[in-house]
């Protein structure tokens, strides 16, 4: 009953202030009145009707929301009915989302849920921008993203060639690569600790804008300089990930390994990299932002006529926000997706390690 309680009252609330938005004359709207009451009905459902039912109530609201509210007689950003409206819509939004979160029968997945919260998020953000007139130059609308990247679809494909396909593989494998290779190599050599491990360190304190330039001015204009200051970024996380990793496994199993007379390669191969493999793991998930971010803005630097970072550079210059706007949601959707692509190799990979049983 007490984790109830605070739903109930929003659930409440929102019907409160529904109602009253209609009393102030949204009755002579018939649109307006068919979401009131299918809104009383969502609100009746969420609290007191089975899950399915709910379900099926809370999404044709949605819908009928997300096509309704938005009109002429609401859009006046400060009128007492549109701050009830959107009241009502926040309302519901936190305590449906949360139901929804929580349904057994059927069970929706985590990123059903997620995508759900994130459709709530592009709504408020279109509503509000629309009501007060927000000018493009400091929040376009998602509208005008969504037809940015649509009108743009070509040269945006171009940017991501050359900045994910050329710039950030190259120097994400590389960077990682070396890093994974080069703590192998101290964990063989200790003397190596001493003489190497401090200049790896010195990689990690270089600022990013003071070594593109520098990187520009070596390798040119093109993917190679960029490529070069990801290695330069990404190549310290791998290394000590690596050397924490190969020092964390358990002291019983390496004398067991000890006592089968298990030389130091079969050693490092059966027992000492496996153990590794989740910190390495968590370096390759750190250094796939990482690297996104150290693209973009050695971009800025010297450039082709292509890129990310050269596009948003450029769009910014000339206040065309719509296509800034448009090229950090494609980066930020294909680092989402190296991101998830290693979580899914990290679960396969360490499926025996406590941290994923439950996963």
């Amino acid at each position: 009953m007490h984790k109830t309680y605070p739903g109930s009252l929003a659930l409440l609330f929102a019907l409160m202030l529904t109602l009253l938005a209609l009393c102030q004359g949204g009755q002579n709207d018939p649109l307006l009145l068919v979401h009131g009451l299918l809104l009383v009905g969502t609100v009746f459902a969420l609290g007191f009707a089975r899950q399915p039912v709910a379900l099926a109530l809370f999404i044709l609201w949605t819908l009928l929301a997300a096509t309704q509210v938005i009109r002429p007689s609401l859009m006046d950003a400060g009128g007492s009915q549109f701050w009830l409206a959107v009241a009502a819509l926040a309302c519901l939004c936190v305590v449906g989302v949360q139901r929804l979160a929580t349904l057994t029968r059927p069970a929706l997945p985590a990123q059903a849920v997620a995508a759900l919260f994130g459709l709530w998020v592009l709504y408020f953000w279109q509503l509000l921008v629309s009501a007060f007139a927000v000018p493009q130059v400091l929040l376009p609308a998602p509208v005008d993203i969504a037809l940015a990247l649509y009108d743009n679809a070509r040269l945006l494909t171009g940017d991501v060639v050359q900045t994910v396909v050329k710039s950030v593989l190259i120097g994400y494998l590389l960077g990682s690569g070396l890093g994974i290779a080069v703590g192998l190599l101290i964990d063989r050599l200790p003397f190596l600790q001493r003489g190497l491990l401090p200049l790896a360190n010195l990689t990690s304190t270089i600022p990013l804008v003071g070594v593109a330039p520098i990187m520009v001015m070596w390798f040119g204009f093109d993917w190679p300089s960029k490529a070069a200051v990801i290695v330069l970024v990404t190549f310290f996380p791998a290394l000590v990930s690596t050397l924490a990793g190969l020092s964390a496994a358990n002291t019983l199993e390496s004398e067991l390994m000890y006592c089968y007379a298990a030389t130091p390669g079969r050693t490092l191969w059966v027992l000492r990299l496996p153990s590794a493999m989740p910190f390495i793991f968590n370096a390759l998930k750190v250094n796939a932002t990482l690297a996104m971010i150290s693209a973009i803005v050695a971009e800025y630097f010297g450039s082709p006529t292509a890129g990310l970072g050269f596009r948003i550079s450029t769009e910014a210059a000339r206040m065309h926000m719509s296509i800034v706007w448009s090229a950090i949601v494609v980066a930020s959707v294909v680092g989402s997706l190296m991101y998830g692509l290693l979580v899914r190799c990290d679960r396969r990979v360490n499926f025996w390690h406590p941290s994923m049983r439950g996963k």
